[in-house]
């Protein structure tokens, strides 16, 4: 099965320049724990609930102020949407990713495919292989 086929579609961005505490309130609306941050047309990052608990809370900092740029990890894995679901969640369980941005062949985002998509989409000895390595602390 293709990536296309598995993944969520209609990813919202955010800029940059987004406020942590926007992008906080987007991820308690949609319960998610991860948004893309986008700048001129190009994926340059990603803020994980995660980001925003260490980079910003556990820092001391004032979130209030703090921007997207401020907390995201800038490293950004994904996969593209061609490929076999089954090759993007080795990416998933080698790097210890729970949700991997999806880019077309024109280089342009058009979805995210999270541990619950694969659970769906692949047999279950890999899904439950991915989950148990994309958990294992600090392996």
């Amino acid at each position: 099965m293709k990536v296309k086929d598995a993944m969520h579609e209609g990813v919202a961005w955010f800029t940059p320049d987004a406020s942590v505490v926007e992008i906080a309130r987007k991820m308690r609306e949609e319960d998610i724990g991860s948004v893309p941050i986008g700048e001129n047309d190009r994926l340059v990052g990603m803020v994980t609930d995660r980001d925003i608990t260490c980079r910003g809370v556990a820092d001391g900092k004032d979130i209030s102020s703090m921007t997207a740029r401020e907390v995201m990890s800038q490293e950004v894995v994904y996969c593209r949407s061609n490929d076999e679901v089954e090759d993007a969640a080795r990416i998933m369980e080698t790097r210890q990713i729970r949700r991997l941005p999806v880019i077309d062949e024109n280089k342009r985002m058009v979805g995210i495919l999270s541990l619950g998509d694969i659970a769906h989409a692949a047999p279950q000895s890999l899904s439950g292989e991915v989950a148990a390595a994309v958990s294992d602390h600090h392996s």
